[in-house]
């Protein structure tokens, strides 16, 4: 019955800005008017299961990809809002936030927004400038653009292509790349000693100097992320635009971001890469090894992997640092990872500080019953040097338990034995698990009852 279908209007919206469509061209296609797919948009008028099936073909994706969205995640979000002690005696229930996701994303997204500045303000109360704080909120709008977007972009898909088919067969290496970019973008390389920074692109001297203690992978990369710049400016600009960010510093964020997807769309072309994790049943190290790459690399590269027809495992993706600091976060697989603070202390991200460089397997169980398949592994991130300058990361990668055996990490692994599966929640103080061992904080109803 049509009232059994979700409201998936800020989903179509989305889908259909991505394909440059307007309402009037898509409705045409469809076969309904603009004013009724303007309703349906809106989450005015219910879909009947025909238009939704034909929805699904025309974006090339199964019926249940596109129901799910990101109301689940934008839900999670307000959550966590409403758990701050501001709104200690406000009586907002899950059902209502809920409904509030679905039914008007764009003014959620709004005040998740709003919140974050008030975070911002309450932080730094005598509005001294706060270079952490900033770069804290640049992030979460930049988050939120990739995640509203699936992390996929045919346009910088489309301009990676260009370039792979002008360096020729083989695998990128510095000396192509950096040919490349010279040749085509007068701008030269230089391997040299850099205090404080990994990669240097001057544009008035147009040289790029590349620390000589990078890793040959990061030195791909960073040359790689400055053909990105140059061979997609046009497009970078245009999703930039559309992104509709607060402040120039946030665009600057955002362009660097997308010019890293270009990168990482280079060195790994969407169809090579994407067969290569199918066959290699998506083993991060062996993928790693056959690109050139580092393993954070391929985590990020995996989690693109959207293309419609031709898609890969739906993954999210974390990292954190020792302490607790989520510094990337993006989930294709629909767990929701917090957006303020740290995570559950039961993910295995946080586990795998106490196995250094080894692969931890963990199957999840949040509160509502979802389970994902997630390994996490831990990265040294800073200087190649002695008395260098080192940080320790984690990076947590992980997929819904229906897509787990397409992973070699399953492998003798019983999927269904309930001893193998670790309740986790997203933060504390909006799990419901009172008994949990690791809280860290009252869950929110719980400070309702004895308040």
């Amino acid at each position: 019955m049509a009232d059994d279908i979700p409201q998936i209007g800020g989903r179509i919206r989305q889908l259909r800005r991505q394909k440059s469509l307007s309402q009037a061209r898509l409705a045409q296609e469809l076969g309904i008017s603009a004013s009724y797919l303007n309703l349906i948009e809106h989450n005015r008028r219910k879909l009947t299961v025909p238009l939704l099936l034909t929805l699904a073909q025309k974006f090339g994706l199964e019926i249940g990809d596109l129901t799910s969205g990101d109301e689940q995640r934008l839900s999670g979000d307000l959550m966590e809002m409403f758990a701050d002690d501001l709104f200690g005696d406000v009586d907002v229930t899950n059902h209502d936030v809920r409904e509030f996701a679905n039914s008007s994303p764009a003014v959620a997204r709004a005040i998740v927004l709003l919140y974050d500045r008030f975070r911002d303000v309450r932080e730094n109360p005598q509005g001294k400038e706060d270079v952490a704080n900033q770069e804290r909120l640049a992030s979460e709008q930049v988050s939120d653009f990739l995640q509203e977007n699936g992390n996929y972009f045919q346009s910088l898909e489309d301009v990676a292509a260009r370039v792979i088919g002008d360096l020729g067969h083989g695998a990128p290496e510095v000396n192509r790349l950096s040919g490349y970019l010279l040749n085509v973008f007068g701008i030269s390389v230089s391997v040299d000693a850099l205090a404080d920074k990994s990669a240097v692109f001057d544009p008035d001297r147009a040289m790029l100097t590349v620390s000589d203690i990078l890793p040959i992978p990061s030195r791909l990369f960073a040359i790689a992320k400055v053909i990105g710049e140059q061979a997609a400016r046009y497009e970078i600009s245009t999703l930039v635009e559309s992104a509709q960010f607060s402040h120039p510093s946030v665009e600057r964020l955002g362009a660097s971001a997308l010019a890293s997807y270009v990168a990482g769309a280079i060195l790994m072309p969407y169809r090579t890469f994407l067969k290569s994790a199918e066959d290699s049943r998506y083993d991060v190290d062996r993928l790693s090894l056959r690109f050139n790459v580092s393993f954070e690399q391929i985590c990020h590269r995996l989690t693109t992997l959207q293309r419609p027809g031709a898609s890969g495992v739906p993954f999210h993706l974390i990292r954190t640092d020792i302490a607790g600091n989520v510094s990337k976060r993006f989930s294709n697989s629909g767990i929701q990872i917090p957006r303020h603070g740290g995570a559950c202390p039961r993910w295995n991200v946080y586990e795998a500080f106490m196995q250094p460089g080894r692969i931890t397997i963990q199957i999840s169980q949040m509160p509502e019953g979802a389970k994902f398949f997630c390994i996490a592994r831990t990265l040294m991130k800073g200087e190649n040097r002695h008395n260098g300058d080192v940080k320790h990361m984690s990076i947590g990668l992980g997929c819904d338990l229906d897509q787990a055996r397409r992973l070699v990490y399953s492998d003798g692994y019983d999927l269904q034995q309930p001893s193998r599966i670790t309740p986790v929640g997203v933060s504390c103080r909006i799990c419901p698990r009172q008994n949990c061992s690791s809280r860290a904080f009252p869950a929110l109803d719980e400070v309702a009852r004895t308040s």
